[in-house]
């Protein structure tokens, strides 16, 4: 099977084109510390022997991000060794390692109307202007008032005639919570990204390096500051947005810093987005530019996804985060069975067979990896076979069945625990609750060594014996 034959991936070589890709099980510590369940998940995939198994997005900023991975200074390093070798003992050193590693903006929870009104709501001369006009008032008299005698008015106001009063930006904080962009350049460390994050990216490889990981991908994807850039939103005035070349400056940076300090001896790849699926967002025309641009400069594989953006994702709860997989693009992102024509198996593929015929007609020969609602090897060996992809990656798949790729290889087929496709572990990750799969975790549970904070679930996949 060509699934099971090597890939070069710059200076190492996979055994196997299987591939995990990076998957957040909410089991680090609050402080971003490897903990006993990060390794033991690690542990339990690795037993699965595929042939690139890639670490959890991890941090590459030292900033608040509760349970999740940072590598963000080198008090890290001790504990990402300890899923190194975890995932080398366990995969008898048949899985090259990687570590995606990420970078993000700042995102709030969701607060009560009252609560955002009289602390958040941004009183200014345009507020005072549109609150006269919304409720006929005497500009002159609304413009003398006290900021707090004008947040009174406003908590008095409907809220369809708050939305005429409220800035654009000030409703979205008020019904969506506080997030972020890339465009805030009146915000000093937002303006400053593009002189922070290159070396930040290059100094978390280092980490990576001195850790033991074969590689680090770099996450250019979903809803995040790298794929932010990318985005056709990006509308930044200082050179790093509105034109492809623009959009694409900081990516090329990071990557070109990184592989100056780690290129020659690890993998450097990049996971993308295919598609944007939000109004005003990128298609696969400017996602193929980006990869050969990427491709270029030297990366050693594209990893391809879709979506997952925050622009169209469903408001949150008060008291919630918004979640960037809970709209359209979120749900092409991780599609389910529930999703229509054509379905969720491989609904993505198409993206990257387009960025790999993009490369190949460049004359680029950088590999491709295709992920997304795959879950049978007839299937990653037609996307094979027919030149989509140079790889095959399965999440859900692989978190419902860590050892399937062994199970297919020694011709056990029939004994794979398929998955559901419910994305009933996405709904944990929404709720940042460690992540488990609804077929497995109350399989013998009494006997589970690890067990979630309410003890109803088991953290690690039952056993299987060859």
């Amino acid at each position: 099977m060509r699934w099971f034959s090597a890939l070069p991936l710059g200076p190492r070589t996979a055994r196997h084109r299987t591939w995990v890709p990076a998957m957040v099980p909410w089991r680090a510590s609050p402080e971003g510390d490897v903990t006993p369940a990060v390794v033991e998940w690690y542990r339990r995939l690795a037993r699965g022997r595929p042939g690139v198994l890639v670490v959890e997005a991890t941090g590459v900023r030292d900033v608040p991000s509760g349970p999740l991975l940072r590598i963000s200074h080198d008090r890290f390093v001790p504990g990402l060794s300890r899923i190194v070798a975890a995932v080398r003992e366990a995969s008898d050193g048949a899985t090259l390692l990687f570590i995606q590693i990420i970078d993000f903006l700042a995102i709030k929870r969701r607060v009560p109307r009252e609560t955002f009104l009289r602390r958040f709501a941004t009183v200014d001369d345009g507020l005072r202007r549109r609150l006269a006009e919304a409720t006929g008032s005497c500009a002159e008299a609304i413009g003398a008032l006290a900021e707090t005698e004008v947040r009174d008015r406003l908590l008095a106001l409907e809220d369809d005639v708050l939305a005429r009063v409220l800035s654009p930006r000030d409703l979205e904080s008020m019904r969506r919570g506080y997030r972020e962009r890339v465009t805030d350049l009146h915000r000093p460390h937002i303006r400053e990204l593009p002189r922070i994050l290159p070396a930040a990216f290059a100094a978390a490889a280092e980490r990576a390096r001195a850790a033991g990981f074969d590689g680090v991908e770099l996450h250019y994807a979903h809803a995040y500051t790298m794929a932010s850039f990318l985005s056709a939103l990006n509308d930044r005035d200082d050179g790093y947005g509105r034109t492809r070349d623009g959009r694409v400056r900081l990516p090329r940076e990071v990557l070109r810093a990184v592989l100056d300090r780690v290129g020659t001896e690890m993998t450097v790849g990049i996971r993308m987005l295919g598609d944007e699926v939000v109004a005003g967002g990128h298609g696969i025309e400017d996602a193929a530019w980006f990869a050969t641009e990427l491709a270029r400069e030297g990366a050693h594989f594209i990893s391809v996804s879709k979506g997952g953006k925050f622009e169209d994702a469903r408001d949150p709860k008060v008291g919630e985060a918004i979640y960037p997989y809970t709209g359209p693009s979120g749900h092409e992102c991780m599609p389910t069975t529930r999703i229509g024509p054509p379905g969720p198996f491989g609904r993505n593929v198409p993206l990257a067979s387009a960025i790999r015929r993009a490369l190949r007609e460049a004359g680029v020969e950088t590999p491709v990896v295709a992920s997304g609602g795959i879950c049978s090897p007839w299937q990653a060996e037609q996307i094979l076979r027919e030149g989509h992809a140079d790889a095959v990656a399965a999440a859900r798949q692989t978190l419902c069945d860590p050892d399937w790729f062994e199970k297919i290889r020694l011709g056990r087929g029939h004994e794979v625990r398929r998955c559901f496709f419910t994305n009933y572990c996405e709904a944990l990750d929404q709720q940042h609750r460690e992540v488990t799969c609804q077929r497995w975790d109350r399989f013998d549970l009494a006997s589970a060594s690890l067990k979630s904070s309410d003890g109803k679930r088991r953290l690690v996949a039952p056993d299987w014996v060859p």
